[in-house]
């Protein structure tokens, strides 16, 4: 195989690779914006009871209303999520609605101090009615290091990512927590800084269609750059 050849070969290559890339852009971009269509349609809906809601098992969002009591769990804090340019943590809790599934509670974001030490909020005690709104966790990006590690001085635990099976197992639940966990409706006088949206800590649709068409032009450019010198070179 000669140069020119080669050359050729790895630059569709290229080529290929920033088409993939594109797509998979695009792909992101119909799913959030599917995720969204799905928020929208279940806050438009009644609420449902939410102990039933929570034995079943999915991604669909949900918009629930029941009474339940706060776990004696300890805290749980998600680290790295933002607020606008704001970084912290997001609060969760343990509760167990009447005759449901134990779940996490999202009880809001809490800004996180310079010198990363841990805010003081604690988890509400005793029995409530919560209405919100039941999704899947905050996704997970890629995976690295421990996800749950234990605090020191009773400070709870500080999750890099939010896996509701290694949570219960780091409790030691009887039963393993639901899959979805519970968005606290942004109008009950409890818990601290929170709305309902889906992707405030990641990119909306309109982010990944941009980087779908950067993609599409590197593909382009370059498939141009090789034509351009195959010819060249033959003249």
């Amino acid at each position: 195989m000669n140069r020119r050849l080669l050359l050729s070969v790895l630059g569709l290559g290229l080529v290929l690779a920033f088409a993939l890339l594109g797509r998979w852009q695009l792909g992101r971009e119909d799913s959030k914006r599917g995720q969204l269509a799905q928020a929208a349609a279940a806050l438009a809906a009644p609420a449902e009871a939410l102990a039933p809601a929570s034995r079943v098992a999915g991604t669909a969002p949900t918009q629930v209303v029941g009474a339940g009591s706060f776990m004696p769990t300890p805290r749980l804090l998600l680290d790295n999520q933002r607020r606008g340019q704001r970084v912290g943590v997001r609060l969760y809790c343990g509760f167990q609605p009447e005759a449901g599934r134990a779940l996490l509670v999202d009880m809001g974001w809490l800004v996180l101090a310079p010198n990363r030490e841990l805010p003081g909020a604690s988890c509400p005690v005793g029995e409530f009615e919560l209405s919100g709104l039941l999704v899947p966790p905050p996704s997970v990006g890629l995976p690295m290091g421990p996800g749950l590690v234990e605090q020191p001085g009773g400070q709870g635990w500080l999750a890099t990512r939010l896996e509701t099976d290694a949570v219960s197992a780091a409790w030691r639940l009887d039963a393993p927590l639901a899959s979805r966990v519970l968005r606290l409706d942004p109008a009950l006088p409890m818990g601290h800084e929170r709305d309902l949206e889906l992707l405030a800590n990641t990119l909306p649709p309109e982010k990944h269609r941009g980087y779908a068409i950067q993609w599409f032009g590197m593909a382009i450019a370059t498939f141009i750059i090789i034509l351009v010198l195959n010819l060249r070179r033959r003249s």
